[in-house]
């Protein structure tokens, strides 16, 4: 399987053209690995909502053709120089976040962005920023977080790779790769949420549901789920959900105002899922404001529309605080395999959070399902 000096690969991938266009199935040509990099055959990926958020985004970051898809199970078909720790045939996922173990950010608990290759939306590869994809006329194509795994092969750099456990079945590894980490590891690693606590959850999407499961596995005894769905009630009692708000169906009251009389002086911890300054204003001010233990607020959600919070100044003297969580605060590298070890030992349920699966030709009904909210993760298979 591996190859001292590994050769280009044509395969199969997902390609998008432009803005907001069905992708479309084409033959590409992968690159070998270059230096720090690891060429990966996809087994699986889903679909993520940041995947949908750059595909209709017209501007910059927003940049064409490109090859979407970053939450994804894989296998290391071949590896570049200077690469330690993986060989071919090891089971993999990718992440957006890398993690180089070297820089002060990575080497300190206090922090899980890598300073030295530092998280943005890219075009190329985060060392160099070139292609490794090609189309059938050899024009390139554009890389996205550093994944791309809407294609049967990609090539990702060694700080964005983690070493799984292969007894995890691949549908279950790709939602280690971004969204269920990001909502468990919100709660279980950053909010820290202790036993017998409150929370709320603003937006029950599968972020909002994932922090469900993080706050049920840290020992929460109220979990609060605010969604304008009501279909989303029934649903989130899977996840750990106790207790529903539908802000609609709450008369002259304020969700705030709820949530704290049923917390009886506001929720310990309060996480902020869909992207709205108004939504992350709401959610601080359900927050307990007694010590500087409670009254967090979590923000996951990136605003959709780039307006300031504002929160008033007295409440934060009062012991309130926000954070803002990118990738829950999870380093890759430690912590996905522990959530790994987690879900083999059945105290972490994830298999809940896939709904649908469909092969790579089909791959625009994922994005009809997730856009119709009809799903949560879809899986898209390579071999299917």
């Amino acid at each position: 399987m591996e190859d001292k000096c590994p050769e280009p690969i044509r395969c199969k991938a997902a390609v998008c053209r432009a803005a907001g266009e069905p992708l479309t199935v084409e033959e590409v040509v992968v690159d070998p690995p270059k230096a720090y990099e690891l060429r990966i055959k996809i087994v699986c990926t889903s679909l993520c909502h940041s995947d949908v958020t750059f595909w209709r985004m017209k501007d910059f970051p927003g940049v064409f053709p490109r090859i979407f898809g970053h939450e994804a199970f894989g296998v290391v078909e071949s590896v570049g120089e200077q690469v330690d720790g993986f060989a071919a045939g090891d089971s993999v996922v990718p992440t957006f976040l890398s993690q180089c173990s070297e820089c002060a950010d990575c080497r300190s608990s206090r922090s899980n962005v890598c300073s030295k290759y530092r998280f943005a939306v890219r075009p190329g590869m985060p060392r160099d920023d070139t292609t490794r994809f090609r189309d059938a006329d050899g024009s390139p194509l554009h890389h996205f977080l550093g994944v791309s795994s809407f294609s049967e092969y990609t090539v990702v750099d060694v700080t964005q790779v983690v070493k799984v456990d292969p007894a995890l079945p691949p549908p279950t590894a790709c939602l280690l790769s971004c969204g269920a980490t990001t909502g468990v590891g919100a709660a279980w690693k950053l909010a820290k949420v202790e036993p017998g606590s409150s929370v709320a959850i603003f937006g029950l999407g599968a972020v909002g549901l994932a922090v469900a499961e993080g706050a049920r596995i840290c020992g929460a005894s109220k979990i609060i789920g605010v969604d304008l769905n009501p279909e989303k009630d029934e649903l989130g009692k899977k996840f750990g959900v106790t207790h529903f708000i539908n802000p609609k169906e709450l008369g002259e009251k304020t969700v705030s105002q709820v949530i704290v009389e049923m917390t009886d002086g506001g929720a310990d911890y309060c996480f902020e899922c869909v992207g709205l300054a108004a939504l992350m204003s709401d959610a601080f001010q359900s927050s307990r404001a007694v010590c500087t233990r409670w009254g967090k607020t979590i923000i996951l959600g990136v605003e959709m529309h780039d307006a300031p919070l504002s929160i008033p100044s007295r409440e934060i003297l009062h012991g309130k605080c926000v954070m803002g969580s990118l990738f829950g605060g999870v380093k890759p590298k430690q912590d996905i395999p522990i959530l790994a070890e987690k879900y083999l030992n059945k105290e972490l349920e994830l298999d809940k959070f896939i709904t649908h699966e469909v092969a790579l030709k089909d791959i625009n009904t994922a994005f009809d399902l997730l856009l119709q909210g009809k799903s949560l993760r879809c899986t898209i298979w390579m071999d299917k």
